[in-house]
């Protein structure tokens, strides 16, 4: 399988450009800087040192929920890199675990079909969270998806993570988001760490979820060859992909509006 990577992205004039576009859409809303939700993986550590770059005030928020513990302290390294690197950053922890849990007890009828609805109810709380802050402040909250995940399989939850203003990484493969990283010095820990949404009881990584790695999935999002020639696992990847890119459409396309005709109002 050919696994798609752009091996001539120039790092450099991609994270200026990325710093550039941050800087003038903060300018033009009229706000007063940055939040964003660290979660230890490569996505949030990408995108809050392109925050940190750009010089603009930027609020760092943990906000674990029965999180492993090796998840919250590379996310806890993370912060403290970009405070011994730039003078932008601040943070705050908002451990929501007792929320979370209260919220859970007051459910009735509980059956496994509330697993992955609960799954998602984490997702939105932190999206709560950081709202918060972002209005007491006067502050955007930053994406973290990417590409694959924004556009290709919907890999995100609804008014969770994928309730954001902007999103500085959303244009960039997985694969690039890595290139990117590893240029900018972000921590190894995370850099060999594989990809985890951090919202499953166990360490439940990305791959587990969704049955194909980000460079498959990478090939799969730009496949236009001859299916009678590829593999089976080929087969396999391009069949997960097509799955997943349908059955989130909702979640990538604009909320359907009912249209009123004029003739009628």
């Amino acid at each position: 399988m050919y696994k798609f990577v752009n091996y001539k992205m120039k790092e450099k004039e991609v994270i200026q450009h990325i710093i550039n576009w941050m800087t003038d859409y903060q300018k033009r809303s009229n706000t007063n800087g940055f939040v964003i939700g660290i979660s230890g993986g490569i996505d949030s550590a990408l995108t809050s040192t392109l925050a940190a770059r750009s010089g603009i005030t930027t609020l760092c928020v943990e906000m674990p929920i029965h999180q492993n513990k090796l998840q919250v302290k590379r996310g806890e390294n993370h912060i403290k890199w970009l405070k011994n690197n730039f003078n932008n950053i601040s943070s705050i922890e908002h451990n929501l675990t007792d929320i979370f849990d209260s919220f859970e007890k007051s459910i009735p009828n509980k059956t496994e079909k509330n697993e992955l609805a609960l799954v998602n109810t984490r997702a939105r709380i932190r999206m709560t969270c950081l709202y918060y802050h972002a209005q007491v402040n006067n502050y955007l909250v930053l994406g973290t998806g990417n590409k694959v995940e924004d556009f290709g399989i919907g890999f995100f939850t609804k008014y969770g993570d994928g309730g954001v203003d902007i999103s500085p990484i959303a244009d960039l493969l997985k694969t690039e988001v890595y290139k990117l990283a590893k240029y900018l010095g972000i921590n190894q820990d995370i850099l060999k760490t594989p990809p985890t949404d951090g919202l499953w009881g166990e360490d439940k990584t990305d791959e587990d979820q969704i049955g194909a790695t980000y460079p498959e999935l990478e090939w799969a999002m730009n496949f236009n060859e001859n299916e009678k020639l590829i593999t089976e696992r080929d087969k396999e990847v391009l069949n997960i992909f097509r799955k997943l890119n349908l059955q989130n459409q909702h979640k990538m396309n604009e909320i359907p509006v009912c249209k009123i005709p004029k003739l009628l109002k």
